[in-house]
């Protein structure tokens, strides 16, 4: 019979006992539920609850469950329907009466929102870990490639020359605004429900505030019915890997895309590509396209929680059983993910020959050229008018704008002088780009200024919230 079965004359089916059952998800929150049941033991004896002795069998008992399931050694069983009984089952038959009493004052309801916050919290600690890591490498690529130029675009169409940095960079500031929302996902979970009980809170004269102290919280929920129903937090986390994992998505189709032969900009590393089981030449960035498709799962998820939550009366209902599953599948793909792409990055070959050969292709210099036009007076549509029909005599003659006469540009108009040679250069055309956050060198190296601040400052906010979540390996 379940702990909580003495209403009831017989055990559950056999198939609702397996179909009711969140074992095989929530076991993986035991670091979590062990810290919150000594946290609250120790608030029950200070509060003379349950007695010091009591407490003290407790405790000991709970950090030998813990090793045990660190080393693998403890045996699950699904009749325990899920990791709060199957702990609380087995502290009770070792250590009996005393195992009996660690519930005093709390409910399943309120245990399982501890743990979910707490679990959530280790999550966003650890991908904010591994945004730094992803953030680095961008770094280390767009530090070591300085002065590399390639065809910026826009729909997938040559328009200006911009340095690799610049463009590397743009990746880095999207992973950056990650990490905040990381940041509000953290601060969202880092609220203690633990002692609104069922739904209304307990008659017992627990200390709410020590014991979310203990466990690492900031604060107290202040309303019973909201901080057992409330899942919010796992929105806010699922928001943050879905949009983080859009931006890799991004990055991940640029890299399918430079490293094919048609664009040939990057060589991947072996280390980061796989074959063909029938076509030898094959190297193929099957790593990308798995970050790319792994995208789907993770919104995927955020959309389940969604639905799961949408017509939920107050307080709890066990429909909410289902909001851990989403939220530790996403954390794990969206690190792994991170980590494989910042392997990639790390790792692969920049042809800065290539990329500069393709910005003598699709007359990146025109707008430059219009407005050499516009500094000399004439209204900038006039000017894109007159440089628009320079490209098209190109067209037909299968040339570049550099390689067009003098006289050609001075037949479209007489504001044309022989420094519109300077307008045609594509170093001088990345070099005028001088406006803050702009593609110039001397641009480029004022923005690594401000991502290095960037970073330092998000490594201090993680390392200060580090001892927030004691228990966050094994999640």
């Amino acid at each position: 019979m379940a702990l909580w079965g003495g209403r009831f004359k017989e055990d559950v089916a056999a198939a609702t006992q397996e179909f009711g059952a969140s074992l095989p998800v929530d076991k993986h929150l035991y670091k979590q539920d062990i810290a919150g049941s000594k946290a609250h033991a120790r608030m029950l004896a200070k509060q003379h609850i349950i007695s010091q002795g009591d407490c003290d069998a407790i405790v000991g008992c709970l950090t030998d469950i813990e090793g045990e399931i660190d080393a693998g050694s403890f045996s699950f069983h699904i009749e325990d329907e899920d990791i709060h009984m199957a702990i609380e089952g087995e502290l009770t038959r070792r250590i009996g009466e005393a195992g009996k009493r660690l519930h005093t004052g709390r409910s399943r309801n309120d245990q399982v929102a501890t743990d979910t916050r707490l679990a959530a919290k280790a999550l966003a600690h650890d991908l904010m870990q591994a945004n730094l890591h992803m953030r680095e490498a961008l770094i280390g690529a767009a530090r070591d490639n300085e002065g590399v130029v390639l065809p910026g675009m826009t729909h997938l169409q040559h328009a200006q020359p911009v340095l690799l940095s610049h463009h590397l960079l743009a990746y880095y500031w999207m992973f950056e605004r990650d990490f905040h929302r990381l940041t509000a996902a953290f601060e969202a979970a880092d609220a203690s429900p633990l002692g609104a009980a069922a739904l209304a809170g307990t008659t017992y004269p627990i200390d709410r505030v020590a014991a979310s102290y203990e466990m690492g919280f900031a604060r107290v929920i202040c309303n019973s019915l909201d901080a057992v129903s409330d899942r919010d937090f796992i929105l806010d986390l699922h928001f943050a890997c879905s949009t983080m994992a859009m931006h890799l998505s991004r990055l991940a189709e640029e890299i399918v895309l430079w490293s094919s032969s048609e664009f040939g900009y990057i060589t991947l590393s072996d280390a980061y590509s796989t074959g063909s089981s029938i076509m030898p030449q094959k190297k193929n960035p099957d790593f990308a396209e798995l970050i790319r498709g792994k995208t789907g799962r993770v919104y995927g998820n955020l959309l389940q929680l969604l639905v799961t939550c949408k017509g939920l009366p107050l307080a709890y209902n066990k429909d909410l059983q289902e909001d851990k599953g989403g939220m530790l599948d996403s954390a794990r793909t969206l690190s792994q993910s991170l980590a494989v792409m910042a392997g990639m990055i790390s790792t692969c070959t920049f042809n800065a020959d290539v990329m500069r050969a393709a910005c003598e292709v699709g007359h990146l210099a025109a707008t430059d050229v219009a407005d050499y036009l516009a500094k000399k007076g004439m209204p900038f549509r006039e000017a894109h008018e007159i440089v628009g029909h320079l490209v098209l005599v190109c067209e037909e003659r299968g040339c570049r704008l550099d390689d067009l006469p003098l006289a050609v540009f001075q037949e479209a108009s007489p504001l044309f002088g022989p420094d519109i040679v300077s307008s045609l250069d594509i170093d001088a055309i990345v070099g005028a780009r001088t406006t803050m956050g702009g593609t110039s060198p001397s641009a480029v190296r004022e923005q690594m200024r401000l991502v290095r601040a960037t970073l330092v400052a998000d490594e201090a906010y993680l390392e200060g919230i580090s001892s927030l979540v004691p228990m966050g390996e094994g999640v």
